[in-house]
């Protein structure tokens, strides 16, 4: 055996026993999503961010870690097709698919899995991700691939392969025929796309044509949908877009505004318990302060922060539900904010840093 085969070895053995503090497990969090978005665009990350961020982790001391261990977080377990048909989020993913687009019934579940948790142990973590990918029978015809958020139900990303002849691929269509395709699946996987703005740029890439199309509402800066058209390939990522908050990055990552933390923050009935402005918050956060610091200084507890933003986005939650945005999951708006407390700490504990 190779030294080098030891040390792999020996450090996942190490990874199943260790967890990471709510810092290391929200920088993992987040680079990871950050890949799949690049790897959507087919733009390959640098490999020591992901590496440089477990090694780290690696060398803390473990007796200070309490969130999710740092294997469980970036482990992408495989689903048999018989468990994405009885998992709560797998199967509300394949009936949207259905309603969508019924040919798909009788396509077969080629690949299947979740990223992080375990969507049927209810004692585990939640999974972040359960992807799905179908194909015509026979193994080379139409192909899709769907990724769906774990917590909130959200398909956040549809992959539509293949859907036009080999001889006329998708990319090598009019600008106008293009954007049809585009309009139709976007339609039929989330909605009327009516309301929104539209633009259309070729991408800067020498090795092949690659189209990116926003979709925005007005007023708004952040796509709600975002679209890559490569090849055969059509790539829809549901961004969230919303109208332009009262203040953008609260905290960045990689120069680029924290979309979660802006999320969880521009909560007007936060303003209201910290008698603050969003643009003060984003004054005392610049200084190295965390949201607890700020609050404690004004004599609001730790509690009463989780409970005020929990509520918030519980309540968007219930309402996305009700508009039919999403399916339901039945879960009661108490169960919904126990669900968020986890991932609203780790935003008000967060110090801004120097980007890394």
């Amino acid at each position: 055996m190779t030294i080098e085969h030891k040390i792999r070895e020996h450090l996942h053995k190490e990874a199943e026993t260790m967890e990471c503090p709510p810092a290391i497990s929200k920088r993992v969090e987040q680079a990871y999503s950050q890949y799949l978005q690049r790897k959507r665009s087919e733009i390959t990350m640098k490999k020591r961010l992901i590496g440089g961020i477990v090694a780290a982790a690696i060398l803390i001391p473990t007796a200070a870690f309490a969130a999710p261990s740092l294997i469980e977080m970036l482990t992408r377990t495989s689903m048999s097709a018989e468990q994405v048909k009885v998992d709560e989020v797998g199967k509300a993913t394949l009936e949207k698919l259905y309603s969508a687009f019924p040919e798909t019934k009788s396509f077969e579940i080629i690949d299947a899995s979740h990223l992080g948790g375990d969507p049927t142990n209810s004692t585990k973590m939640k999974a972040i991700q359960t992807s799905i990918i179908l194909q015509e029978k026979g193994g080379t015809g139409k192909k899709i691939r769907l990724d769906t958020n774990g917590i909130t139900g959200k398909i956040e990303h549809v992959n539509q392969e293949n859907w036009e002849p080999k001889e006329k691929p998708v990319i090598s269509l009019t600008d106008q025929e293009i954007k049809a395709k585009v309009d139709y699946l976007i339609d039929k996987m989330y909605g009327n796309i009516d309301k929104y703005e539209f633009s259309m740029e070729q991408m800067e890439n020498p090795n092949q044509k690659t189209l990116m199309l926003n979709y925005t509402e007005k007023g708004a800066k952040t796509p709600f949908y975002q679209v890559f058209v490569q090849g055969n390939t059509i790539s829809v990522s549901l961004i969230g877009g919303g109208p332009t908050p009262s203040v953008e990055g609260f905290f960045s990552i990689n120069g680029k505004p924290d979309y979660t933390a802006d999320s969880f923050l521009n909560d007007e009935k936060l303003f209201s318990l910290l008698k603050i402005s969003p643009t003060e918050l984003k004054q005392e956060l610049a200084k190295g302060k965390s949201v607890v610091e700020i609050a404690a200084s004004k004599n609001v507890s730790k509690q009463q922060v989780i409970d005020v933003i929990a509520n918030t986005q519980a309540e968007e939650q219930i309402q996305t539900e009700q508009n039919g945005e999403v399916p339901k999951n039945n879960h009661s708006k108490e169960q919904m904010k126990k669900a968020l407390e986890p991932k609203v700490l780790q935003v008000i504990e967060h110090k801004t840093e120097t980007p890394w």
